[in-house]
């Protein structure tokens, strides 16, 4: 089981450094990195690799939710991780981390979401 982080910044001027540090100091092994890519892409090169690396039993770390996606599609992605038996964790959104029950149960909700979304489409 092993802790893998993942860091996002949207334009080519930012600089990733600060959520690297922050991963890391928490625990990640590995950090992946989008440099200058949008939440809205969902083929960024280092978020397919990140999901291509991680097996069940690990633990995604990202500084905020929104470095992964955004809106909608952010709740597939967490019930696509929790059906791989990944666990997400953010550093700065307590209440996302589904190594606790509480993280659970917001799992749950997130699934629930997720597939009333699927009835909408």
């Amino acid at each position: 089981m092993s802790t893998i982080g993942y860091a996002r910044v949207s334009t080519r001027d930012q600089n990733p450094d600060y959520q690297k540090h922050e991963l890391r100091e928490a625990g990640a092994e590995r950090v992946f990195v989008d440099h200058g890519d949008s939440s809205r892409v969902r083929d960024r090169p280092q978020w397919v690799a990140c999901l291509d690396y991680m097996r069940a039993g690990d633990t995604l770390l990202v500084h905020r939710l929104d470095r992964v996606s955004g809106e909608w599609h952010l709740f597939q992605i967490i019930s696509d991780l929790g059906e791989r038996g990944i666990h997400i964790r953010s550093l700065t959104e307590p209440a996302i981390d589904t190594t606790t029950p509480m993280g659970r149960a917001f799992y749950g909700i997130v699934a629930v979401f997720a597939q009333l979304r699927g009835l909408w489409n």
